[in-house]
């Protein structure tokens, strides 16, 4: 199959892109630097309309593409870009796909956890209501941009909770406070965070792709949440170190502000119901096995 990857130098990307390739799938990265290679085509949504040949062949779409929600603090221009990266991308990708003469056979959209908010210890799974704050607007209007590709192809949003690995993201700027000593819970540790390995996240979208039953929402977490103090308590055994210092909630709004409330302190108990419904199973489904 055909399949067309924005965002493939991210954190999923990264992961996905040759495991699609040794499946024998061909890969095109859609860029928007320069193009280096026949395996990649140039494409910029600040037109707001796509030409079409960018997307000749295509008959797997996958959007990965998206401003860090991560490692700034939430000014009103980072939430613009943060929200435009993604709704705009997304709705122009959409658009375009209704103008194709042959659409792909499937729209796999990024998504987040982020989409249901802080809601306690409550379990979610893919049916459960949206909640409330800026990145569960982000989410719903994500997927909502891609509406217009509904009735030509299949559309799945994948709900990605925190992405582990030691290349990136979270994990990574865990690690240095972690090995110095200096680690420990956000909080009172209390809250739910919803992890997924990025080798079973790519995974995760591979099954989506060659699945043509699975549509519409997909939580790409783990079987495993844990609270913030759980975790931070196996990642400080799996280095050997203490997690001895707790970051109390006011110190990381001070920090952060509204980024520590809905990333850090909200508590979000995500369970993959959808993906285990089809038969779709974690290499590593613990949080230790993903450290």
């Amino acid at each position: 199959m055909n399949v067309f990857v924005t965002g493939s130098t991210g954190m999923i990307g990264r992961r996905l892109v040759p495991l699609l390739e040794a499946a024998g799938h061909q890969v095109i990265r859609l860029v928007r630097g320069d193009v280096t290679s026949d395996k990649e085509r140039y494409w910029d949504t600040g037109g707001r309309r796509l030409t079409l040949s960018i997307l000749d062949g295509c008959e797997a779409l996958v959007h990965l593409a998206g401003e860090n929600i991560a490692g700034l603090r939430w000014t009103e221009h980072k939430k613009d870009e943060i929200y435009d990266s993604r709704i705009s991308s997304t709705a122009v990708l959409a658009e375009a796909i209704t103008r194709m003469e042959t659409p792909p056979k499937c729209f796999i959209v990024a998504s987040a956890t982020g989409y249901y908010g802080n809601r306690a210890d409550t379990v979610l799974t893919e049916s459960s209501p949206p909640g409330f704050g800026f990145l569960s607007e982000v989410c719903q209007d994500w997927e909502h941009a891609a509406d217009p590709a509904r009735a030509l192809t299949r559309v799945v949003h994948v709900r990605t909770g925190i992405v582990l690995g030691r290349d990136g993201g979270a994990l990574k700027s865990m690690l240095m406070p972690f090995k110095l000593g200096l680690g420990g819970a956000l909080g009172g540790g209390a809250q739910y965070w919803s992890w997924i390995s990025g080798n079973d996240i790519a995974r995760l979208y591979k099954f989506c792709i060659e699945n043509e039953s699975i549509v519409g929402p997909v939580n790409g977490v783990s079987p495993d949440p844990v609270t913030n103090r759980e975790f931070t308590q196996t990642l400080a055994k799996k280095l050997n170190r203490p997690a001895a210092l707790p970051v109390p909630a006011f110190v990381a709004k001070l920090a952060l502000g509204e980024m520590a409330d809905e990333l850090l302190l909200a508590s979000t108990r995500v369970i993959p119901k959808v993906a285990q419904d089809h038969g779709f199973t974690f290499e590593q489904p613990t949080l230790g096995e993903a450290l």
